[in-house]
């Protein structure tokens, strides 16, 4: 959808966040985590269950009902990938050893969130991050670049939010959730094209682009079992968005030209057109337990439904739906565990660990979005500057499995430079700070 009134009525807000892009590496698939720097000291661990600031209602609206007055969290998260792929294509004229190097690109992720409580059963709040980005490009002399060369997924997000605490042990909340995003996915003729015509390389072989606007929607509840012990559920729906662009390439072109050798199957390409994407849903269980005044431990187990991203199509006028890419992607899971300690009464540290699984079988496993599974080993800590005001920091380390792929069978694409086949290998870190003040 194409609404300019609507990208008018928010543009203050994300104004303030400026633009958001990132990596693939962060989380599963092109799933972004990084939602606070309170959060990410302690690997994310048992965010659906803890209510720091005004930010826990990202990930548990039903938390809301743990703040009291009205508060405000800001602050932004710095990410630093560092991908590479490596391999060989395969054609009729032999092998060709290809790489990419810190292809993935570094973002700042910012983010804004409200909190204000209504009364003591009442409490709404207002967000606005993303939970989706990647931007990857292997450049045009990459020699698997028929498969793709370069694919982006940007996301802005805004949250309206109401919670409400039933009794002394359970609280329930929900929000609606609105999405603008643009995605972009291209491929162009290898280096060895030339071999067909010197004017074939770096020619666009397949690219979309597009932008859309999407509601979804989320709950949470939270059930306080005791005072030391606590256990939260959330769920976000799925978003379905067509992004509404254009389509250009020679293989866009009517594929008769090129069986019969008809060199017109080589001219350019454009049209109008539009491509389906879903954010897929997702939902996470998690425990916070305060052990004694100090110390405290939290845990969550992650759940992302993968599997609705299946294909990119593109839809062009008076014409079928052409593939661009298959992706068959699985469900996946992530499980954390994280420890808070009090050192002070100024004074909050923050740890955590967590393991990623991989969203894609090395069957499915393409260079464009290299998915894997990844560690993360983190820290952080809190700084209690006054009775209202508290700053956060975090840092995390994450280590990416290496993962090998294999494109090509099956696939048209191969007919454009060859099969490949590589490896990805790489590592990511995050630093971030926040900002909460209580009025």
């Amino acid at each position: 959808m194409n609404n300019n009134k609507n990208r008018l009525s928010i543009a203050v807000a994300l104004g303030l966040l400026g633009s958001v892009a990132s990596s693939n590496t962060m989380a599963a698939g092109f799933q972004l985590a990084e939602y606070s720097a309170t959060g990410l000291g302690r690997a994310y661990a048992g965010e659906a269950a803890i209510a720091d600031g005004a930010d826990a209602q990202w990930r548990n609206v039903a938390m809301l009902t743990y703040l009291e007055g009205t508060q405000v969290s800001v602050g932004g998260i710095y990410v630093n990938p560092n991908i590479d792929v490596e391999g060989r294509s395969t054609t009729a004229a032999g092998n060709l050893s290809t790489k990419s190097e810190d292809f993935a690109h570094d973002a700042f992720i910012p983010n804004l969130y409200v909190s204000h409580r209504v009364n003591q059963q009442l409490a709404i709040g207002f967000a606005v991050g993303t939970n989706y980005g990647m931007e990857t490009n292997l450049g045009t002399d990459f020699k698997g670049s028929n498969f793709g060369n370069e694919a982006s997924v940007i996301t802005k997000e805004i949250n309206v939010n109401m919670a409400y605490q039933i009794n002394q042990q359970f609280s329930v909340g929900g929000g609606v959730r609105y999405v603008i995003a643009e995605g972009s996915f291209g491929a162009v003729a290898p280096t060895q094209m030339a071999a067909i015509s010197p004017a074939l390389p770096g020619k666009t072989l397949k690219y979309m682009e597009g932008t859309d606007e999407a509601w979804g929607w989320q709950v949470g509840t939270a059930w306080q079992i005791n005072d030391a012990n606590r256990i939260g559920f959330s769920y976000k729906s799925e978003v379905k968005l067509n992004l509404e662009g254009h389509a250009e390439g020679f293989a866009f072109n009517d594929p008769k030209l090129l069986i019969t050798g008809n060199p017109a199957y080589f001219n350019d390409f454009y049209s109008k057109g539009s491509m389906a994407l879903a954010l897929p849903a997702t939902a996470e269980l998690a425990s916070f337990h305060q052990l004694n005044d100090k110390v405290a431990v939290h845990a969550s187990f992650n759940w992302t439904d993968w599997s609705s991203f299946e294909k990119l199509d593109a839809e062009m006028p008076n014409r079928p739906t052409e593939t661009i890419k298959h992706e068959n992607w699985e469900d996946n899971y992530r499980i954390a565990v994280g420890g808070t300690y009090a050192l002070d009464q100024k004074v909050t540290l923050r740890t955590g660990i967590a393991y990623d699984t991989s969203a894609v079988s090395e069957e499915h496993r393409t260079a464009t979005i290299p998915e894997t599974d990844r560690l993360w080993l983190s820290m952080g800590a809190g700084y209690a500057w006054s009775n209202n005001l508290t700053l956060d920091a975090g840092f995390t380390y994450i280590f990416a499995k290496d993962a090998k792929m294999h494109e090509g069978e099956n696939d048209p694409a191969a007919l454009f430079g060859g099969t490949f086949e590589g490896e990805t290998t790489g590592n990511v870190w995050l630093v971030g700070v926040q900002a909460n003040y209580r009025f």
